[in-house]
């Protein structure tokens, strides 16, 4: 038997740790996709597909 504050402690701390990957793993998609169209930007001036 685990009591409940335990159960709470570790419940809210997952969640903070899925948000604080899913955050991340947004801005390094963000990044890889800028260095991906970073020839169009310089060509263009604008980033291709964004408008």
């Amino acid at each position: 038997n685990v009591p409940v504050a335990v159960t709470r402690f570790f419940g809210g701390t997952s969640i903070l740790i899925t948000v604080g990957v899913l955050l991340d793993t947004m801005r390094q998609m963000e990044s890889h996709l800028l260095m991906r169209h970073y020839d169009g930007f310089l060509k263009k001036g604008r980033i291709r597909g964004r408008f």
